[in-house]
């Protein structure tokens, strides 16, 4: 995300916990994506900074952590005193049992009013999470007018993050406004979905296309 968002003209900054032990990861990030460390040699004008200077210097935000720890890191980020657009990506996935992972809230709530609750000066916009991030960053990679949705309270911060949908490639005719937040519930609980078909399919490039007669 961070990698796409700057090709495209976007200045950008990357929060974490701990910039020293970001730096010294020699984990490959999933999907094939190499360590952070050796990634970050390549975009080394690309600012790795703490959550809160991060959040703190960026017009808008993308949570891009972990379901399970992302009211814990925007906590850490100051969300609840920032007054800013959240593009809110995460899954509410629990691993705990191992895989395939459940959903840690579902039916009647969803990981993104979780934080619109917790942080209601923010003006939190679900999308791009029903994907795999090498899709997110490059729809064109997928044949078909397939979709993305988004789900917010705030129109005006929806129109921000189509803006920011179409700087990664996205079309107007594929974005599809569900409407407020609560509709986010649907689109998590798209992952059990999407879990099962990547074992079947064997590949995380697919998505999700909506026909109409």
């Amino acid at each position: 995300m961070a990698g796409k968002l700057d090709n495209t003209g976007h200045k950008v900054f990357i929060g974490t916990r701990n910039i020293e032990t970001t730096l010294q990861r020699t984990v490959g990030e999933g999907f094939g994506s190499p360590p952070f460390s050796e990634w970050h040699k390549g975009h080394k004008h690309l600012e790795l900074l703490t959550y809160k200077d991060a959040a703190a210097r960026a017009d808008v935000l993308i949570n891009c952590t972990a379901g399970m720890a992302s009211l814990q890191a925007l906590s850490i980020a100051g969300a609840d005193k920032l007054n800013k657009v959240l593009i809110d990506i995460a899954n509410p996935l629990d691993f705990s049992q191992g895989f395939p992972p459940s959903l840690s809230v579902c039916n009647t709530h969803s990981l993104a009013e979780e934080i619109q609750a917790k942080f209601p000066s923010l003006r939190v916009v679900k999308t791009l999470n029903t994907m795999s991030a090498p899709v997110m960053v490059n729809p064109s990679a997928i044949a078909g007018n397939h979709a993305v949705f988004l789900s917010g309270n705030d129109l005006e911060a929806k129109n921000t993050v189509k803006s920011v949908l179409r700087s990664l490639g996205w079309k107007n005719g594929q974005m599809i406004d569900l409407g407020d937040l609560s509709t986010a519930r649907g689109t998590e609980m798209l992952l059990p979905v999407w879990l099962r078909l990547y074992g079947v399919l064997g590949t995380p490039m697919f998505n999700f296309s909506i026909a109409l007669e």
